[in-house]
């Protein structure tokens, strides 16, 4: 659908303005808008575009409770969580039929059972057994800078290594696609393939950088506990236990800093959440652009006026985006 002519875009609706998030799945892409979310993929076999469309009706996306500062940061975590896995649950099982491959309820909570268990051993559980051998003295500054470096270098590292995997590089494309249709959307251009294309890979508010900040915050939160000289039970558990609240510290200041981007410090200390992003983050084929303007248009549909061939494709509000620059701050994470 062509977009509306210059100054024919509808406005957003009346309040605070919502800036849009998402994130890649299997051949495909999620889009989270103001009162609904859709999930569009692509059939390998027909290349043809199915898109599910569902409404956020819980009260983790409409009670203002879920809006409060340092709350917002774990309501954020907790829709990944939910609506995230339960978009890729649905890319997956997409492309599992497509390929007569059967994906039932068994094998995909199995798949997250092992997902959950090897990410805490691997961030959790071996960081803190290489500062042990290093620092020693567990209620330490040391040791919890020197946990804090083991867990980043994982975290890239595993990063690095899986974008080599075929099947990953596709999804990091498509996440390259979410990031660019916003991207061009928040910076009021056209959302048509070739205007998408020419906005930038990186976003402040994306995941992959608010996972650096958490990084980060989790070393000065956890240097706090070292001075209660812990034991090494209490240890474990409270870098279990102090999810929530690394959480909701880390999404306060990212979002601090994508509000005040143009303040030169902000801008300094932005750029490694942005770069950051180029680990998981790829150049996206026209297609795959196509998916996520497909996503973000659906999403969209109850937000904006429709006509009778549904959704109206507007520019979006007015703003400016040079190419490859930081986008305007927001909220939520792309």
């Amino acid at each position: 659908m062509a977009p509306l002519p210059e100054g024919e875009a509808p406005p957003e609706p009346a309040g605070e303005p919502f800036f849009y998030g998402g994130q890649a799945v299997v051949e495909g892409v999620m889009m989270r808008g103001r009162s609904h979310y859709a999930v569009a993929a692509r059939l390998p076999s027909t290349r043809e575009i199915v898109v599910k469309r569902g409404e956020l009706t819980a009260g983790l996306y409409r009670h203002r409770f879920w809006k409060l500062p340092l709350v917002r940061g774990l309501a954020l975590l907790a829709e990944q969580l939910h609506l995230g896995t339960r978009c890729l649950m649905w890319s997956a099982s997409v492309n599992a039929g497509d390929l007569d491959v059967e994906l039932g309820r068994r094998e995909i909570a199995a798949s997250l059972a092992v997902a959950v268990v090897g990410s805490l051993v691997l961030f959790i559980g071996l960081p803190l057994l290489g500062a042990g051998l290093v620092a020693h003295r567990s209620n330490s500054f040391w040791f919890v800078v020197v946990e804090g470096l083991i867990r980043v270098g994982l975290v890239l590292g595993y990063l690095a290594l899986i974008g080599m995997v075929r099947d990953v590089r596709r999804v990091f494309q498509y996440h390259g696609a979410e990031h660019k249709t916003i991207n061009a959307f928040e910076a009021g251009w056209p959302l048509e393939v070739p205007s998408i294309r020419r906005a930038s890979l990186l976003h402040p508010r994306c995941g992959t950088g608010f996972l650096l900040v958490v990084l980060v915050v989790s070393v000065l939160v956890f240097s706090l506990v070292a001075f209660l000289h812990p034991s090494w039970p209490w240890l474990v558990a409270s870098r279990i236990l102090g999810v929530p609240v690394i959480a909701g510290i880390s999404y306060e200041c990212i979002r601090l800093l994508a509000r005040h981007q143009r303040n030169p410090v902000a801008h300094v200390l932005l750029l490694p959440v942005l770069y950051t992003q180029k680990f998981t983050t790829r150049e996206p084929e026209d297609e795959m652009l196509e998916v996520a303007l497909a996503a973000f248009n659906a999403a969209r549909e109850g937000d904006v006026p429709t006509t009778s061939k549904g959704p109206v494709n507007d520019p979006g509000p007015p703003g400016r985006q040079p190419r490859g620059g930081i986008p305007p701050s927001g909220q939520g994470a792309a």
